[in-house]
């Protein structure tokens, strides 16, 4: 009979080019998945009904897929320090493999599941698998870690990247009599959002899965990644991958995207094609970037990384803070972001980054207030990249360009010029005239007539506060 081995998914939702699926599958035919709902995750006031809603579709998917394989995978909900070895020694596992995440929680609870495990007996294994490159691997040339994007860049596009894993097949599942034991460990039928306490009402914005995932990146790069440097930040636009959440939960995995980005390079015809393909390639290089910065740097998870902003004195206006997950601040681009957001669990990249400049830079609200309420709403909920963005528009992170402030009406000018994404997401706006909308210019007759608040602040008057109190910051830093 063959060895039984367990993989622990976690941020690996499928079969395909899985690295860690892969190696158990290599030392084995028995390779049955586990999945473990975690009470510590699931308990936190920062988790987003739709993230949730989404996590179990996957789950379903990847059920369905380890059953076609010849296996199946199991559900626990317990803290997986206790589920996992129990399960392991009750259906007599040789050993338990997984994929390595950075982010400090995960890292903690591996320690404490790995030495559970090698205490009774079990063989543990972990791989690098939702990174092109592990964080240990890109350095600089005094073999320090990058904390600056531009030159990780440089070093990490001229790296050899891997290429996609095959996908598990020929497996063999557990023996009725291990089923039972299974069961008799805390195995568990896959619950349903709302039975974990998690309520979405509104259809997914996307649709969860690998297969769903895979026809994504096909659509994505037969038709908008040609014009993705021109049409990326336009919200208005179906100008992105929107893998965002597939990634986050690995439903697909990076080295097949970056295989496909390698694919359509080389059938370019132009040079726009080209830069274009170069401009998402280095979009994926952030996510791998801040990635590596939160697994380098874990103290990211906790506060700013720059001085000036260690005891920063924010104004932190409730008022101001609930208008602004409202999307009622009176201006239009804004407060359409923050409603797109609040409707689908979802937020065009370039919308993030103006409302997240819009909380810090002009209503001074502590940016870590506007991280936590994105994990709360976002279907791609990823703490690494939603650290990053939110610390590199507040400027307290690795930015070398420490104030960089977005004007919210020249920003939907140039965005947005014809207000449809405006209109469409603030509706009591659409009769007005487009310049109103992108300038924010609308009469208070007018305003009063749509039932649409006056500006919550002034946006001129609050930058030079903003500017002021980061100067007498940084002089107390730089004293």
């Amino acid at each position: 009979m063959a060895d039984l081995i367990l993989f622990w998914h976690r941020r690996d939702l499928r079969l395909r080019d899985n690295v860690g699926l892969f190696e158990a599958r290599q030392r084995t035919p028995k390779v049955v998945g586990v999945f473990c709902l975690d009470p510590h995750i699931l308990e936190r006031d920062d988790v987003a009904p739709a993230r949730v809603a989404y996590l179990v579709g996957c789950l379903q998917a990847l059920q369905k897929g380890y059953a076609e394989a010849g296996s199946q995978l199991v559900i626990l909900k317990n803290s997986p320090e206790k589920a996992i070895p129990t399960l392991a020694e009750a259906v007599g596992a040789r050993a338990v493999l997984w994929n390595l995440d950075g982010e400090p929680y995960a890292r903690e609870r591996d320690r404490a599941v790995k030495a559970a495990l090698e205490q009774a007996g079990i063989q543990v294994e972990t791989f690098w698998d939702q990174l092109l490159h592990g964080p240990d691997e890109i350095r600089s040339g005094a073999g320090t870690p990058y904390t600056v994007y531009t030159p990780f860049w440089k070093n990490w596009s001229q790296r050899p990247k891997a290429s996609p894993y095959p996908a598990l097949q020929g497996a063999e599942g557990l023996t009725p009599q291990e089923q039972a034991a299974a069961a008799g460990a805390g195995a568990i039928a896959l619950p349903s959002a709302r039975e974990l306490g998690f309520v979405w009402a509104n259809p997914l914005f996307l649709e969860p899965g690998e297969l769903a995932a895979q026809q994504r990146l096909e659509s994505f790069c037969n038709e908008a990644i040609a014009a993705y440097q021109s049409d990326r930040n336009f919200p208005s636009q179906p100008s992105t991958s929107q893998l965002s959440a597939a990634l986050k939960f690995g439903a697909i995995g990076i080295r097949t995207v970056w295989a496909k980005t390698l694919e359509v390079m080389e059938q370019a015809r132009s040079n726009e094609t080209r830069d274009s393909i170069r401009v998402w390639q280095q979009e994926l290089a952030w996510r791998e970037f801040y990635q590596h910065v939160m697994y380098l740097f874990p103290e990211l998870a906790e506060g700013p990384y720059r001085q000036p902003f260690k005891n920063f004195p924010w104004l932190n206006c409730e008022d101001h803070f609930q208008a602004w997950c409202a999307g009622q601040t009176g201006y239009p681009i804004v407060d359409a972001a923050m409603r797109q957001l609040n409707a689908t669990g979802w937020m065009h990249n370039r919308c993030r980054m103006i409302v997240a400049s819009f909380l810090t830079k002009d209503l001074i609200v502590d940016w870590r207030w506007g991280e936590k309420y994105f994990m709360q709403t976002l279907i791609d909920g990823d703490q690494a990249a939603n650290n990053g963005g939110w610390q590199w528009s507040a400027s307290s992170g690795m930015d070398p360009k420490p104030l960089r402030i977005f004007n919210p009406a020249s920003q939907a000018q140039k965005f947005d010029p014809e207000a449809d994404y405006i209109r469409t997401w603030v509706p009591e706006l659409r009769s007005l005239e487009t310049a109103a909308l992108v300038t924010g210019q609308i009469l208070p007759l007018d305003r009063k007539r749509c039932h649409y608040p006056q500006p919550i602040v002034d946006h001129n008057q609050r930058q030079k506060q903003f500017k002021a109190i980061y100067a007498k910051q940084k002089a107390i830093a730089d004293f």
